[in-house]
């Protein structure tokens, strides 16, 4: 068993963390953080628990401990759900201490040297953790993107093999993106809002990082453009979005893609059966029907239409959140990078 810990394990992503983490058969929680406020209480104390699953009772009495990579060093790999404000300095800490940090924070996502991963569509990228080493650092940093770009590299992986130059997108994003106290209620309901912070410039920028090559020394982006409009929406869990793109070939042919299309990696603990599934029925994919496939971790496709256009989806907060960070660790793990 590998001991772990969870940075910023109180909100809901880390509650996501614990969620995910609890009964791993690879991961032993051990370690907790999150603010001052919370640090030397017991996790069931201190997490003010909102998840629509039990809570895992067995971390219940791990005490929480502030923020600090001291309180780490007995762990060999941390997931990280800190705001990016505060992920910086903590991860790079960690790694300089020998510690594996998978994060599902923005700060170093864009970084030469710092692998951005979606492991279905990028696994070899984690050759990068040995530029890290190569400048000295013990351990490592390896970062998950922001949730819609995993939707939509998800998406794209079984279209690799047509050629295209352009993509648009637009994103109708899930509340609990914005975490617990992100939007008021009387902000979105009987609502949408066509704005969320620096959305729409992380999927533009992150999808080519993560659909380019790695030569072994840097990341060449992928040679087209993507141009994103993203809305948040009423929806507790799940982003959809249409998906246009220059795909010149038949439907047919895109369909068969998107039904035949399968994932290259081992069989892992959170790796579902179908990373990517499509649905042939005209009003599908749905957040409250699909989200949950393959445990959360499968993007739905469906609607595929002549132009090409398309509709993906998937659980936020875990395909496009703490479950990315974790299949990322075992990805690690069956490569012995840890």
């Amino acid at each position: 068993m590998i001991s772990v810990g969870v940075l910023g394990a109180t909100g809901a992503v880390g509650q996501r963390f614990v969620q995910l983490l609890a009964g791993h058969p690879n991961f032993e929680l051990s370690v907790l953080t999150a603010s001052k406020r919370s640090a030397g209480k017991k996790y069931r104390d201190a997490a003010s628990w909102r998840l629509e699953v039990p809570f895992p009772e067995d971390v219940g009495d791990i005490i929480v401990s502030d923020t600090t990579v001291e309180g780490l060093k007995k762990v060999d790999l941390v997931f990280s759900a800190l705001p990016a404000d505060l992920a910086g300095e903590v991860e790079m800490q960690c790694a300089k201490a020998g510690i594996g940090v998978c994060s599902n924070a923005s700060t170093y996502r864009m970084e030469p040297d710092i692998p951005l991963v979606v492991p279905e569509v990028n696994a070899d990228h984690l050759g990068m953790i040995d530029l890290q080493r190569d400048k000295g650092t013990d351990g490592f940093i390896v970062t998950n993107p922001n949730c819609s770009t995993i939707m939509l590299t998800c998406s794209l992986a079984p279209l690799r093999t047509f050629s295209f130059s352009d993509i648009k997108v637009a994103t109708m994003q899930a509340i609990s993106g914005a975490g617990f106290e992100g939007i008021p209620g009387m902000a979105i309901f009987d609502n949408l809002i066509p704005y969320i912070g620096n959305e729409e410039e992380k999927m533009e920028r992150e999808t080519l990082k993560i659909m380019g090559t790695f030569d072994g020394a840097e990341v060449q982006n992928a040679p087209f453009s993507v141009s994103a409009c993203c809305n948040r929406v009423p929806v507790i869990d799940g982003h959809s979005m249409s998906v246009w793109i220059d795909i010149k070939d038949q439907v047919e042919k895109v369909e068969k893609a998107f039904r035949t299309w399968k994932s290259t990696l081992p069989d892992l603990p959170t790796l579902p059966e179908k990373s990517v599934d499509y649905i042939d029925l005209p009003d599908r994919p749905q957040p409250r029907l699909d989200r949950m496939k393959g445990k959360g971790m499968t993007v739905s496709i469906g609607r595929v239409r002549p132009g090409i256009r398309y509709q993906a989806m998937g659980h936020n907060t875990i395909r496009g959140a703490a479950g990315a960070s974790i299949l990322n660790a075992e990805v690690i793990c069956d490569r012995d990078y840890l």
